[in-house]
C-alpha cells in the first residue's frame, strides 16, 4: 500500500512539472512572456538625422488693391500695303475680377508709301497718312505666375488674351475695327507694371480699288500704374 502511495505522488509531481513547462512555452510563443530590456546606451528606433532647412525670405509684390490700371505704350505697327512705322498711345483698364478686365485704348501711327506710289515716281494716294484707332476690349488672365530674380525677389506675372471692337480713322474715313491678341504683364512693384503686347487690327478698306480686309499687326511695350 505504501509503495502505491509513493508511485501516486511521483506521477503527480511529474505531471505538474510538465504542465508548468508547457505554460511557459505558450507564453513565449504568443509574446506574453517577460521581455528583455534593451542594453544601456541603445537608441530608440526612428529618424536618426534631423534635416535643417533654412527658409528664404522672399518679398513678393502683389497687385494693388485698386482695380484701375492706367498707362502708355509705344512700339511698331505694320499697316498693310503701307509699310511699318512707330505706334504710340495710352490704355486704361478696369479689373472686374482676378481673371477678367476691360480695357479702353487709343493709338496713333503713320502710313508710309505703297509700292504703287514708289514705282509711279510721284503719284500720291493719300494726303493725310495719319492712322488713329480707338478700341474697347475684354481681356482674360490665362496664366498667372511668378518670376524669381536672384534669391530674394519674386515678381508676379500674367499671360493674358484680349479681343475687342473699335474704330480706326484712316484715309479720311472711320472704319469699324476688330482687334485681338495676347499680352504679358510683369509687376515690378505693388503698383507699377510692364506690358508686352502683340495685337492684330482688322478692318475693310477699298482704297486700292478692291475692297479687302487688312491686318495691321502691332507689337508694343508699355508701362502702367494701378490706382
Amino acid at each position: 500500500m505504501e509503495s502505491r502511495i509513493r508511485v501516486l505522488f511521483l506521477v503527480t509531481a511529474v505531471s505538474a512539472t510538465i504542465a508548468l513547462s508547457g505554460c511557459a512555452a505558450t507564453r513565449d510563443l504568443f509574446g506574453l512572456g517577460p521581455r528583455e530590456a534593451p542594453p544601456p546606451g541603445a537608441e530608440a528606433p526612428g529618424q536618426v538625422i534631423e534635416p535643417e532647412v533654412e527658409r528664404r525670405r522672399i518679398k513678393e509684390p502683389a497687385i494693388d488693391r485698386e482695380d484701375f490700371e492706367l498707362g502708355a505704350f509705344a512700339g511698331i505697327m505694320s499697316i498693310e500695303d503701307f509699310g511699318s512705322d512707330v505706334v504710340y498711345g495710352a490704355r486704361l483698364a478696369y479689373h472686374v475680377t482676378e481673371g477678367f478686365f476691360v480695357e479702353a485704348a487709343v493709338g496713333q501711327s503713320e502710313a508710309g508709301e505703297t509700292s504703287f506710289e514708289v514705282l509711279s515716281g510721284g503719284a500720291r494716294l493719300l494726303d493725310d497718312r495719319k492712322l488713329t484707332y480707338y478700341n474697347l476690349s475684354l481681356g482674360y488672365n490665362i496664366l498667372p505666375g511668378e518670376v524669381f530674380i536672384g534669391e530674394g525677389r519674386a515678381f508676379n506675372t500674367n499671360l493674358y488674351l484680349i479681343a475687342g471692337l473699335g474704330s480706326t480713322r484712316f484715309a479720311d474715313d472711320d472704319r469699324f475695327t476688330v482687334n485681338f491678341g495676347a499680352g504679358y504683364r510683369f509687376l515690378l512693384t505693388d503698383t507699377l507694371a510692364l506690358h508686352l503686347d502683340f495685337r492684330d487690327h482688322l478692318y475693310d478698306i477699298d482704297l486700292l480699288g478692291e475692297e479687302k480686309t487688312v491686318h495691321n499687326l502691332e507689337a508694343t511695350l508699355g508701362i502702367t500704374v494701378f490706382f
